[in-house]
Formats: C-alpha cells, sequence, structure tokens
C-alpha cells in the first residue's frame, strides 16, 4: 500500500510539473530550485531518503554517523571541526522497503564558513530526517537553528552525545532543560547516545516514518518552488494590474460625473466593475470559481449601493443649498450654477475611489481564493491522510507558516 501512495504521489507531482509553463527568464531565475525539485522528484521515484545530521562543532555528528554504519567513513578528529563540507555515504540497511538511504555529515553550524553556512544548512534542510546532535543542555543559537527547522516543517531527532561526561543526575537534569526549551506542541523525541539506543531509534523511525516523509519532503520542495513563481508572477503583474485599475477608475468616474441619471450611475459602475474584474482575471491567468465569485459580485454590489446612496445625499443637499440660492440669486449675478462644479467632482472622486476598493479586492480574492489545479502540491499535502499524529504536526505548522495570504499581499495592486 505505502509503495501504491508513493508511486501515486510521484505521477500525481510529475503530471504538476509537466504542465507548468516556465518562461526562460523563470527557467534563469529559478534555476537552483528547480534543479534541486528535479533532484527530489527523482529521489522519489526511486524511494531513495536522506537523513542529515547537524549540530555544533565538536558534538559527535561524524562520530554518531560512523556508529550507524559500523565503520569508520565519516572523518573524526580530536580537534574540532574536521568536517568542512557535507559529506555522503549509503547506510545498507536490511528489511528496508526503501531502496536507498544516505546519510549527510555537515561542519559545526558555529565554525563553518559564513559564505556557505546558508548552503549547509539547505542541503541538510532538504533531507527527510534531521538528526539534530548535541553534548549539553541547549544553548541559544542551537534553540534557534531547531526552530528553523520546525518552522519549515522538518522532522528532528535530538541525539544527545558524549553523556560520559555527566553523572546520572546531570543527565536527568539536562534531558529535562532540553525539552523544556523544545516547541511545546510537538513531541521531539530526545535519545541518548547510549549503546544501541540511536541506532534502534532511527532504524524503527526509517521503518515507520520513511516513506511518508520522503513523499512530504518531495511535496513541499514542490510547494515551495510553486509559491516562489507564483510570486514572482505577481510582482511582474503588480503594474500591469494597477494600470487597468486606473483606467477603469477613470472611465467610471467620467461617466458617473457626466450621467444625470442615478439610476444609470449604479448600473454602469456595476457593468465597469464587473469588465474590471474580468480583466484583472485574465491579467493574473486565474479563474474565479463559484464562491469566490459570489463573495466579489456581492461586494460590488455593496459598493455600488453606498456610491448610489451617496449620490443620492449629495444631490439632495445640493438642492437644498440650490433653493436657498435661488433665492439669493438676484444678489448672486447668476452665480448660483457653480455648485454643479464641485458636485461632479466629488461624485468622480466617489467613483474613483470605490473602483480602486473593487480592484484591490477583486485582485487579492482571485490570487487567494481562486483555485488553479487541485494538484497544487498544497493541496496534495493536506489530502494525504497521515496516521502518524508526529508526522502531521510537523506538517501542521509547515502549513500555517506557509501564510500565503501574507506572503503574498505585497504584489497585490
Amino acid at each position: 500500500m505505502a509503495h501504491m501512495q508513493i508511486n501515486k504521489n510521484y505521477l500525481l507531482l510529475k503530471h504538476w510539473w509537466d504542465t507548468i509553463d516556465l518562461t526562460n527568464y523563470e527557467k534563469n531565475l529559478f534555476y537552483k530550485e528547480i534543479v534541486s525539485f528535479n533532484q527530489q522528484l527523482f529521489r522519489l521515484k526511486e524511494k531513495k531518503i536522506r537523513i542529515g545530521i547537524y549540530g555544533k562543532s565538536g558534538v559527535g555528528k561524524s562520530h554518531i554517523l560512523n556508529f550507524l554504519l559500523n565503520q569508520k567513513v565519516f572523518k573524526t578528529d580530536i580537534i574540532n571541526g574536521s568536517t568542512k563540507e557535507i559529506e555522503k555515504q549509503e547506510w545498507n540497511l536490511k528489511h528496508q522497503t526503501l531502496k536507498s538511504i544516505e546519510l549527510l555529515d555537515s561542519p559545526g553550524f558555529d565554525l563553518c564558513n559564513i559564505n556557505f553556512s546558508d548552503d549547509i544548512y539547505s542541503q541538510i534542510n532538504h533531507s527527510e530526517l534531521v538528526l539534530f546532535a548535541v553534548a549539553g543542555d541547549l544553548n541559544r543559537n542551537e534553540v534557534i537553528k531547531i526552530n528553523s527547522f520546525v518552522k519549515d516543517g522538518k522532522k528532528i531527532i535530538i541525539l544527545l552525545n558524549k553523556i560520559d561526561l555527566w553523572n546520572k543526575n546531570e543527565l536527568k537534569e539536562i534531558i529535562k532543560n532540553i525539552k523544556s526549551k523544545l516547541p511545546k506542541d510537538l513531541k521531539i523525541p530526545v535519545i541518548v547516545n547510549s549503546g544501541n539506543n540511536i541506532k534502534n531509534y532511527i532504524k524503527e523511525a526509517i521503518n515507520r516514518y520513511g516513506e511518508i516523509l520522503l513523499t512530504l519532503n518531495s511535496l513541499q520542495l514542490a510547494d515551495k518552488l510553486y509559491l516562489k513563481i507564483k510570486e514572482q508572477r505577481l510582482k511582474k503583474r503588480q503594474k500591469k494590474a494597477q494600470a487597468i485599475i486606473g483606467k477603469f477608475a477613470t472611465i467610471k468616474a467620467s461617466t458617473v460625473a457626466l450621467n444625470p441619471l442615478i439610476v444609470v450611475d449604479i448600473a454602469g459602475s456595476f457593468a465597469l466593475d464587473t469588465a474590471l474584474i474580468s480583466e484583472l482575471s485574465k491579467v493574473y491567468g486565474l479563474t474565479l470559481k463559484g464562491e469566490s465569485a459570489r463573495k466579489i459580485i456581492k461586494n460590488i454590489s455593496i459598493n455600488n449601493f453606498y456610491l448610489g446612496a451617496t449620490q443620492i445625499g449629495i444631490n439632495t443637499s445640493f438642492n437644498l443649498i440650490r433653493k436657498v440660492i435661488l433665492l439669493i440669486a438676484p444678489f448672486t449675478n447668476g452665480f448660483s450654477l457653480l455648485p454643479y462644479g464641485p458636485i461632479a467632482i466629488i461624485q468622480a472622486a466617489i467613483a474613483v475611489h470605490s473602483t480602486k476598493i473593487v480592484g484591490k479586492l477583486a485582485a487579492k480574492e482571485i490570487f487567494i481564493r481562486s483555485k488553479v489545479s487541485c494538484l497544487e502540491p498544497s493541496f496534495i499535502i493536506q489530502k494525504i491522510i497521515l496516521k502518524e499524529p508526529e508526522i502531521f504536526n510537523h506538517i501542521k505548522i509547515y502549513l500555517s507558516n506557509r501564510n500565503l495570504n501574507k506572503n503574498s499581499a505585497i504584489f497585490l495592486p
């Protein structure tokens, strides 16, 4: 059943990727992300999982991996910082449904070259499982790194190494302190490196979560790439959308100001706003569906109702003023007609303001609520039925931090 699920999600992601029409500019702009995603897609197809180890220098990361492999593959030294770059090694485990397990060793994040620290973090962050090695209580930088992984929806296992430095009571207190600094809504395991504790726990985790983690990591990388492409297109289309809103605002202002009939004003405004929404939909290449379309139409109706009510109020006030002016007409030398000018200006200003409101509302609604495709990576993630709450909680954090509305608001007109 798990094999069938991986194959199904691979085909869904492959189809999603094949249907995305990228420009040459987008291909160059997101070259690194595209390569990374395609590599991950290949790993999903081949059922190849990656496990990355991360932590400060000198906590015994390489030693832990060598212990898992039962051989000295990764370089260790008395001097801290013997690992200078990401190193990889296949881990052959028997009785695994996954075809391949790759272990990634990383330099200590506190000593690695600042020019490569982000790249090293990114490579570990692209792993399906993160082993975070510590040699005592967590310091501030370690907590920050752990929270970064958590925010990105990564499954983390804390490995407490070098326990021979502490007595039994001290070790118990350290574990308690570590757990108190971890996110409260997650059950991040803290495994003591004693005997075969670490090896047994990781083997069990791979057996239990391996294929789920591989699938979700692939979907997350796809989702991140999707968001970057979508935001880039929003930025590009922002100016065009603003120009269209401005054009419709000018037309409506002229129509409202020159037309003496309020009913015609309201009907014309509704027609213009509807046309505006249609033009904005074309700009963003998105199609409004049922609820989204109804919501915008409702707001247009409310908007035009207030526009009409405002015009009626203005005209009523104007008529009252006009009657007063007519009484004093003999003393005004014919200047009683001057209020017509300000009324037209006010009506035009209201029309411009209302059009901008509708335009911004429509652009936001088109982007946020429209469904481009049910194959969007985030939709696939949400539809996956996860029987393991430990994994599900990590993904919920990723989806909540994704916060599409907030991230994209700055790119709307």
